[in-house]
């Protein structure tokens, strides 16, 4: 049974609107709305509904959710060919990519700046972002392995909890939360969930400063408002992953 504790600050949360299907119509297309096409179930998506999240844009750009198993044809024959989540209508376009989306609205939006001015902090920002797709590898070979997750996965957990004590102004990664923290939350939450349920393997285990990460991302508004519930994550995984 999944024994994970959860400590979530009280906010309302935003209302939904209920993934589209290959029934549903299609949105209209460039009237001017910014749309947000996303998953709730894609950690890549989860990355800019955090940013856009953080950023007070609830209102500015809208979620358009799909049902990542049953999209509707018209998203890649008319929206995004690539047929990917996360993309962003703005501006009569249509741009995708993660990465590169969390940068675009920090650019072209306001709010809260998600990285800081320093050079030392920049560089290191850098660093982490260049090196979240290997993680994201190691962590995704693990899930559908079914060799030992310590071993697995362990170098990269360690990367991540060095990376943690490089600044002692804040328990993130550049010691104030940033599009850093972003760019991970979605996978060290997915991969917690998952690792403890299946593999019974704890990644913050001698490793205080994740722990610690862990802990204090769950107070962040805008992060909270985007997990998924540790079941639904474990059955999507295990779908995904085809694990049994």
């Amino acid at each position: 049974m999944l024994r994970i504790t959860f400590t979530f600050l009280s906010v309302v949360p935003e209302v939904l609107p209920p993934g589209l299907d290959i029934n549903s119509e299609q949105p209209p297309l460039f009237d001017g709305t910014t749309r947000l096409y996303t998953s709730y179930h894609c950690p890549f998506a989860q990355r800019v509904w955090i940013a856009r999240n953080y950023k007070g844009l609830q209102d500015i750009i809208k979620l358009v959710p799909m049902d990542l198993w049953n999209k509707p044809a018209w998203y890649k024959e008319k929206v995004y060919p690539p047929n990917k989540v996360p993309a962003l209508e703005h501006n009569n376009e249509i741009r995708g990519e993660s990465l590169d989306l969390i940068k675009y609205i920090d650019n072209h939006f306001e709010g809260p700046a998600l990285l800081p001015v320093g050079p030392t902090k920049r560089e290191l920002a850098k660093e982490l972002l260049s090196y979240s797709d290997s993680f994201i590898k190691v962590i995704f070979s693990s899930f559908a392995s079914k060799g030992d997750a310590e071993s697995e996965v362990g170098a990269s957990f360690d990367y991540i909890e060095s990376a943690l004590s490089k600044f002692d102004d804040g328990p993130f990664f550049l010691g104030q939360f940033s599009m850093v923290d972003i760019v991970y939350a979605p996978f060290i939450e997915r991969s917690r969930i998952f690792f403890l349920e299946v593999k019974k393997y704890d990644s913050t285990t001698g490793r205080p400063n994740l722990a610690t990460w862990i802990e204090e991302m769950n107070k962040i508004d805008a992060y909270v408002q985007t997990r998924q519930d540790p079941k639904e994550t474990i059955e999507t995984m295990m779908k995904r992953f085809s694990v049994k």
